[in-house]
């Protein structure tokens, strides 16, 4: 059952590669197209020149994949951390899970029509599910130790 608890991380790292796509799939037309107007992309190598320069539809899948690089780190490491100690029982399992399916609603949330509630409510869940993950490891983490 331990192993069960990887399964979520693999999701995720699924997650970030279809997002990865998606981001190309939007970014390098509107670069073309940039160029076709004449705007040299060049100019445009530093992140922070890139804010407005593309349409929102755009900008919103980069910024979604930006985020999967934040906050599911730290689920990556309280994963293995719960698989390292084989701590693994179905309450984690169930919100690692949890975790994923709010995530990846977030993602498509922000994408699209990145609804600002909608979004930040599921940013919200996560990190709740998350944070429990946390404390109770910590919990468990200390109380084997004592």
């Amino acid at each position: 059952m331990n192993d069960l608890i990887l399964l979520p991380v693999l999701f995720m790292g699924l997650l970030s590669t279809l997002m990865l796509i998606w981001m190309y799939a939007t970014r390098l037309p509107a670069s073309m197209k940039l160029q076709q107007e004449g705007i040299n992309l060049q100019e445009l190598s530093h992140p922070s020149a890139l804010g407005g320069v593309f349409p929102s539809k755009v900008e919103r899948v980069a910024d979604n994949y930006n985020h999967l690089w934040e906050q599911p780190t730290l689920f990556y490491a309280v994963v293995f951390v719960i698989w390292a100690q084989n701590h693994t029982d179905q309450l984690y399992l169930n919100l690692a899970w949890t975790y994923c399916v709010l995530r990846f609603f977030h993602s498509i949330v922000q994408s699209t029509s990145n609804h600002v509630w909608a979004r930040f409510s599921l940013f919200i869940l996560s990190w709740c599910a998350l944070t429990f993950m946390l404390l109770r490891e910590i919990f468990l983490v200390l109380t084997q130790t004592v």
